[in-house]
């Protein structure tokens, strides 16, 4: 019961928050209350880099920060601890912002982040510690569009050769019989649950593979002076529009002006010629 019930709280999470997370630390917010800041300045590293773990290893976790790496610490949520930071029932800290679990348990899976002491977090990872007789070691972090990823599928005992079944989404996607699966160049498509199992002695539970998508010109940020918004679109027509409206304003208020000086000038001659006329 008690291996079910984390069971289905990996699968209820997994999803969820491996795929809002970013990863590779050019992290983005995991949720929408996580400032700009904390994105761009502090991630959650894993070492070794992998989700799930045997029980009795021993995790690594780190918050990198540019700024103010003291400013950090880990925390983690699990279903029978609830939101904890480190050191405190779980895990020793070290040097600052690092945190270590040794002798892992599977109570020890969970989400685990980096938060700093103003609530601002980091990116989130996703930490299975299996009793499993088979383990599935994939990247913690989501992986970028066109780079090579390796999953490795492992017995805990190595006493003899096996044939390693991967799945993707519960359909198979190959065989290997050194327990690797080896995506040469990543992409959306890749993007799944992966599973592996080995006939005889079992199946790993399921880690979620992130693909995090590069950069296209389309989806840049727009080069300077043009507007892709349509309300961007419109202020920089104004903006470009303005000076051309303003003189030909101003070039009215002239020819105005002066048509109004000239009517004057030809009415006072005017009035200058009939007093002539008469005093004649």
């Amino acid at each position: 019961m008690h291996l079910s019930l984390l069971t289905a709280f990996k699968a209820a999470h997994l999803r969820l928050l491996l795929v809002s997370s970013s990863g590779s630390c050019s992290c983005s917010p995991v949720d929408s209350h996580l400032s700009e800041r904390a994105a761009l300045t502090s991630c959650l590293q894993v070492s070794p880099d992998r989700s799930q773990f045997f029980k009795y290893g021993t995790i690594v976790m780190s918050c990198e920060d540019q700024l103010n790496s003291t400013g950090w610490k880990v925390k983690r949520k699990t279903l029978e601890g609830g939101i904890r930071p480190c050191a405190s029932s779980w895990g020793s800290a070290s040097s600052g912002s690092t945190c270590i679990i040794r002798n892992a348990y599977p109570s020890d899976t969970g989400v685990y982040w980096c938060e700093s002491e103003d609530g601002a977090r980091s990116n989130a990872i996703n930490i299975t510690i299996s009793d499993r007789q088979v383990l599935l070691e994939s990247p913690a972090l989501p992986v970028s569009e066109g780079a090579a990823v390796t999953l490795l599928c492992k017995a805990e005992s190595h006493s003899v050769i096996h044939t390693f079944d991967f799945h993707k989404d519960g359909h198979s996607v190959g065989s290997s019989s050194t327990g690797e699966l080896t995506i040469h160049s990543a992409s959306k498509s890749d993007e799944g649950l992966y599973t592996c199992s080995i006939p005889g002695v079992g199946e790993s539970v399921g880690s979620w593979v992130a693909v995090k998508g590069s950069l296209t010109p389309s989806a840049s940020a727009p080069p300077t002076g043009t507007c892709s918004v349509s309300v961007f679109r419109l202020v920089c027509h104004l903006v470009v529009g303005a000076p051309y409206l303003l003189s030909t304003i101003l070039l009215g208020l002239i020819y105005r002006d002066r048509n109004r000086a000239a009517r004057m000038i030809a009415k006072r001659r005017g009035s200058n010629d009939v007093i002539m006329e008469i005093a004649v």
